[in-house]
């Protein structure tokens, strides 16, 4: 380790900037933010460190550097683009035992600027020491994406009742259990909605008396396969669930990102595969709530499109179980645009319908005569098996046998296949193709786009970084 990370309070401590440019003004709004008192030394100044200086909040001391300027600071930032100068400052800070920074000059930093993630009270700073700070960027940025906004006014409430808690708690393992309590509660939630004053209700009311754990489920849409379409909440409450009750369509790169100690319940739902019936879910997501756990019902796509996510949500408001429900991309958005095939365009397609092939037992026929309409798309869901049928009332219904359509296999995913053809080969082309589900069929002027407008899979994509962390759970 070249570096020991530590965090230092620098509130009124005298810090010094050599340098008055844009570099110079980036470290110095650094110092400011921590509250430093900082001071700055050059021959010349920037307008926005001028106007710093006339609010009061910055000393600019115009002349060239000198020892005398080290005299009684604490930390200081050499930031000219002079090679002499920045050695000479090293060089006496060195000598004084002053912290110093040359910008950009690893070898002569007794101290690292780290990428900071700032969710204030809660700072998480990242460092390569020196060598790769673009990596070290790149790696704050990911974990932007990961930590939620509302950390900051969650940490800021709960640091409040610190001393309330110790009395309340003699002994730290007590305290531990009420804290693990509070961040398993609905606490977090009413902190993440906004209404800080009824988390810092309840949290009184868990002082005063320590409550059961509240169980909740969180219904969420994972999107049709490519980890990366997850949905920031998403990812942030498949890391927070006890239990995670998943579909067999939810893919295998998505489950590697739920927390590593969560239990996983596969209630399967292929086509002719329900390995537990749909009643039985909706009461195990009851039973498992009331006993106090945290319940990631994860499904494909979206939860409220063709997921049967409306049928549990009802089941739980029927039980007065907490839930949240996190919209997904839907199959229909996710594998189109894969395919490069744009679900509406003003030349071919002016509107939309979703349709499924798989409905109810005993269920109303779909009104084919609207569905067969020209200049529209049809995105149908779960269609391979009644692609026979489906072929068959479009063309009788007056659809051509010449409109384009395409068959998209295990859409977003690595290995996903486009098979475009004609309404009138359709149920041939999925036949002769060997489809399996899941895959979707688009009807209508617009698959002929595919041949034009594909560019998943056709060339390197540059979107490594962009991968969600798999491992932040095991962390």
């Amino acid at each position: 380790m070249q570096y020991l990370p530590i965090f230092t309070k620098l509130d009124n401590k005298p810090v010094l900037v050599v340098g008055g440019g844009e570099v110079a003004l980036r470290k110095c709004r650094a110092f400011l933010k921590a509250r430093a008192s900082v001071t700055l030394v050059a021959p010349w100044f920037c307008d926005e460190l001028k106007e710093h200086a006339h609010n009061n909040e910055v000393t600019l001391i115009d002349a060239y550097f000198d020892e005398s300027h080290l005299d009684g600071k604490m930390l200081v930032i050499a930031a000219t683009d002079r090679d002499e100068v920045n050695n000479n400052v090293f060089e006496l800070a060195n000598a004084r035992n002053v912290f110093v920074n040359v910008v950009d000059d690893q070898p002569k930093c007794t101290f690292i600027f780290p990428s900071i993630v700032d969710r204030d009270p809660i700072t998480i700073a990242i460092s390569s020491a020196g060598t790769a700070p673009v990596l070290a960027r790149r790696l704050r940025e990911k974990l932007e994406t990961l930590i939620p906004h509302h950390i900051g006014p969650l940490a800021t409430l709960v640091g409040g009742f610190r001393d309330k808690v110790k009395k309340r708690f003699k002994h730290f393992s007590d305290r531990r259990q009420f804290w693990e309590g509070v961040f398993d509660s609905s606490v977090v939630s009413k902190v993440q909605t906004g209404d800080t004053q009824a988390a810092q209700q309840q949290l009184e009311q868990m002082l005063d008396a320590k409550a059961e754990p509240e169980g909740e489920v969180y219904v969420v849409g994972a999107g049709p396969g490519d980890p990366e379409l997850l949905t920031l909440k998403a990812l942030q409450l498949m890391q927070q669930a006890d239990v995670v009750v998943y579909d067999f369509l939810v893919s295998d790169e998505i489950m590697e990102l739920v927390r590593r100690d969560a239990d996983l319940i596969c209630v399967g739902k292929r086509l002719g595969d329900h390995s537990v019936v749909q009643d039985d879910t909706n009461q195990m997501l009851v039973d498992l709530a009331k006993q106090g756990k945290k319940v990631c019902r994860i499904k494909g796509g979206d939860p409220f499109i063709y997921g049967r996510g409306g049928e549990e949500v009802q089941v739980l408001a029927a039980n007065n179980v907490n839930y949240q429900i996190v919209p997904g991309i839907t199959a229909a958005a996710g594998c189109s645009a894969y395919a490069g095939i744009p679900l509406t365009h003003r030349d071919h397609a002016q509107a939309i319908q979703f349709v499924t092939g798989h409905c109810k037992k005993d269920g109303q026929e779909l009104d084919w005569q609207s569905l067969a309409k020209a200049n529209q798309t049809l995105a149908i869901y779960m269609g391979v098996i009644k692609s026979p049928h489906i072929q068959s009332e479009l063309l009788k219904h007056g659809r051509k046998a010449d409109t384009p359509v395409a068959i998209i296999e295990n859409g977003t995913r690595k290995n996903q296949r486009v098979v475009t053809g004609q309404l009138g080969e359709l149920a041939d082309l999925i036949q002769r193709n060997n489809i399996i589900s899941p895959a979707l069929l688009i009807i209508g002027e617009v698959a002929a786009l595919h041949s034009q407008l594909a560019w998943f899979g056709q060339n390197e994509q540059t979107s490594s970084f962009a991968q969600p962390l798999t491992d932040v759970s095991n962390t």
